[in-house]
C-alpha cells in the first residue's frame, strides 16, 4: 500500500490535482463539518473513509495533529493511506488551529482540547459501534493521545504514537533564566510570543521542499513560535505524561525519530518503559527528524508499513 505522499509536490500535498480529483484517484470518501463544543467554539472535524466498492470496514482510526500542523493538508495523506487500507478515520483541527476558533497557536490550558477529541471521538465511534477504535497523535497529538487514554482507560484498542510529545528537546525549552521566569511571563502576558526558541517546523522536516510545502498551507503555523501559556502549559504537560504514563496499559506502537530534535527520543524510551502495557513495541528510527512526513519518501513509505501492519494485526483479531 503505497502512502499519498509519492504524489506530493513542491506546490501541494495533492500534486497536480484538487483536493477533490485526489480524493477520487484515492477512491476515497471525504467528509467535513463543525462541531460546536462546550466552550461554544466551532471546531473543525473531518472523515475520510474508503467508497462503497471497499469491502466492509476493518477498524476506526482517530487521528491527533501536532502543534505547527493541521487535520489537512500533510497531515491528511496519512488518513488517505488508512482510510485506502479499508479504515474509517477521523481527525479535527484543535483550537488555535486549521479552521477551528481560537487564538492561533495558543493552548494555555490543555484540557478543554482533549475534551474536543473525546467528544468528537465519541460520537464518531458511536456511529461505528462495532469497530475496534484506534487513536493515532504526532507530536503534541500523541501527548494528547495518552491524555486521552488516560482518562477513557479501556475505551481505545490501540495507541499509536509518532513523535510524541512526552518530553521537549532541550534544543526546543527556553534558555535560562527565560524557563525559569517562563510562569511570571505567562501571567503577566499569556499571548507572548517567545522569541528565545525556534519554531519546530524549522527542524521537524528533513526534506527541504517538504519544510517548504509544509508553509504554504493555508492554515500553516510553520513559522509561530510558543506563546509564553502556550510554552508553559507543554512543559507542564511533558511532567504530568512523566508522573502518570505508568498507568496506561493500551496497545502501544511508539515510534520516534532517533535524530528528533523537537521531542527527545530518550523520553519516548521512558514511556515505553514505564507504561503498564502488556501489548507494547518501540521503534527508534535511526537518523529520523522529527515529522515522520517529513523524511525521503522512501522512509516514510517503511515507517507507514510498520504503523499499517501494526494497527492492521489488532483490527483483523478484534
Amino acid at each position: 500500500m503505497a502512502h499519498p505522499i509519492h504524489q506530493a509536490n513542491g506546490n501541494s500535498p495533492y500534486g497536480d490535482l484538487t483536493k477533490e480529483e485526489f480524493y477520487k484517484k484515492h477512491q476515497v470518501l471525504h467528509q467535513e463539518s463543525f462541531m460546536l463544543n462546550k466552550q461554544n467554539m466551532n471546531i473543525f472535524t473531518q472523515s475520510w473513509c474508503p467508497n462503497a466498492t471497499t469491502p466492509q470496514l476493518r477498524g476506526l482510526v482517530a487521528m491527533v495533529h501536532g502543534y505547527s500542523s493541521e487535520s489537512s493538508w500533510l497531515f491528511e495523506l496519512t488518513a488517505i493511506a488508512l482510510a485506502k487500507a479499508g479504515f474509517y478515520v477521523c481527525a479535527l483541527d484543535l483550537q488555535g488551529h486549521g479552521y477551528s476558533d481560537g487564538l492561533r497557536a495558543h493552548i494555555p490550558d490543555i484540557k478543554p482540547v482533549v475534551r474536543d477529541c473525546i467528544q468528537f471521538f465519541d460520537s464518531t465511534r458511536a456511529n461505528h459501534p462495532k469497530l475496534p477504535a484506534f487513536l493515532y497523535g504526532e507530536s503534541l497529538g500523541g501527548a494528547i493521545g495518552m491524555l486521552i487514554c488516560l482518562e477513557q482507560r479501556t475505551e481505545w484498542n490501540g495507541l499509536i504514537l509518532s513523535g510524541a510529545m512526552c518530553g521537549v528537546s532541550k534544543k526546543m525549552r527556553p534558555v535560562w533564566p527565560i524557563e525559569k521566569l517562563l510562569p511570571v511571563a505567562a501571567f503577566i502576558a499569556p499571548r507572548w510570543k517567545i522569541w528565545i526558541t525556534k519554531p519546530p517546523s524549522k527542524i521537524a522536516y528533513k526534506e527541504d521542499w517538504k519544510r517548504k510545502l509544509h508553509v504554504k498551507s493555508p492554515k500553516s503555523l510553520a513559522n509561530m513560535k510558543p506563546r509564553a501559556a502556550t510554552a508553559l502549559e507543554f512543559l507542564r504537560v511533558c511532567e504530568y505524561i512523566e508522573r502518570n504514563c505508568h498507568e496506561l496499559e493500551v496497545p502501544m506502537l511508539i515510534l520516534h525519530g532517533g535524530a528528533d530534535k523537537v521531542c527527545d527520543s530518550e523520553s519516548a524510551k521512558f514511556v515505553y518503559e514505564s507504561v503498564a502495557s502488556k501489548d507494547k513495541s518501540l521503534k527508534i528510527v535511526e537518523g529520523m527528524w522529527h515529522q515522520m512526513i517529513g523524511e525521503p519518501n522512501e522512509s516514510v513509505q517503511r515507517v507507514f508499513e510498520v504503523i499499517l501492519s501494526w494497527i492492521g494485526e489488532r483490527a483483523d483479531k478484534n
